[in-house]
């Protein structure tokens, strides 16, 4: 019997259009939706159907409409495939809606939480002070002397772990900028800037977290009906009074992507079904697992593929 795990798209994953169809097609996730729409008080579904894009790419609007998109698609599959999964995991945001699908958060209370998460995470450090970038083909042992070398009083430091040599670094632009240009001297040409408005996952991000917390401690937290490997820990959690401190800690910390995938194969995991929009995190887990079934569902054709 196939154990499956759902897992949940984080920033990076948004484009006009996404969960259109779904929406068209599924009252469920039309539902959605609408509750979205009710929850921020302002057209997050126009925002996803129509653009425009540079909107879209806010962070503040980016997080709330992939999370929306995410859980769309998982009452979708919930109707109409009847899965049930061993763990739920997401990338960064995708947490949260990890997080709704093991019933710890209420989808509304999660909107308006990642809403706020955005708005802070990019208020906490200026445009163009910070910057990520990736780092193909080094070993993280190999990357922290890179970053070391890097700082120079300054912050850079791993970021995301995403799958074996892909790993993405995070802090003040010059330090990033000067981890570059030593890993290309190290040999490893394909290290790049990417295309974010701010250093996510790493200590100046701090204040982000900070700021997190007080939005947190208002917001109902139910047991849950589903262990959530997390991003701090890369390991299962099954209590819900463990749920605010990681979320916290995870706005700051580095995503352990690949660490977490390995756990859940560790656990039995065979079959990885990738809900929301776009299939990055299918990829990863193809070049961390091997053996691993990957599938996805964002939209009619996936949904139909999959049954």
């Amino acid at each position: 019997m196939a154990a499956h795990a759902f897992i949940f798209p984080g920033q990076g994953s948004q484009f006009p259009g996404m969960g259109k169809e779904l929406a068209e097609n599924f009252t469920v996730a039309r539902d959605v939706f609408a509750e979205a729409d009710d929850a921020l008080s302002f057209k997050l579904s126009r925002l996803c159907f129509e653009g425009p894009e540079q909107d879209l790419k806010l962070t503040a609007n980016t997080q709330p409409a992939i999370l929306t998109v995410s859980i769309a698609a998982l009452r979708v599959v919930q109707a109409e495939t009847g899965l049930s999964p061993k763990f739920l995991a997401g990338h960064s945001l995708g947490e949260y809606s990890a997080l709704v699908a093991s019933g710890s958060l209420a989808f509304a209370d999660a909107v308006r939480t990642v809403r706020a998460r955005g708005t802070f995470m990019q208020e906490a450090v200026p445009v163009g002070v910070g910057a990520m970038a990736a780092i193909l083909g080094v070993e993280p042992d190999v990357l922290a002397e890179i970053c070391a070398e890097a700082a120079q009083g300054e912050v850079v430091s791993a970021a995301n772990f995403n799958s074996p040599g892909q790993i993405v670094i995070a802090g003040h632009s010059t330090a990033v900028n000067r981890a570059i240009e030593i890993a290309k001297g190290r040999g490893f040409r394909k290290a790049m800037l990417l295309p974010v408005s701010a250093p996510f996952h790493c200590s100046l991000m701090v204040p982000a977290g900070e700021r997190l917390a007080a939005v947190l401690e208002g917001v109902s937290i139910s047991t849950m009906r589903t262990p959530v490997v997390t991003n701090v820990e890369a390991r299962e959690n099954s209590d819900e009074k463990m749920i605010t401190d990681l979320l916290v800690r995870q706005v700051s910390a580095p995503v352990r992507w690949e660490e977490s995938v390995r756990r859940m194969v560790d656990l039995d995991v065979t079959n990885f079904l990738e809900i929301g929009p776009g299939k990055v995190l299918s990829g990863l887990v193809k070049r961390i697992a091997k053996e691993a079934v990957t599938s996805n569902v964002e939209d009619v054709a996936s949904l139909k593929s999959l049954q």
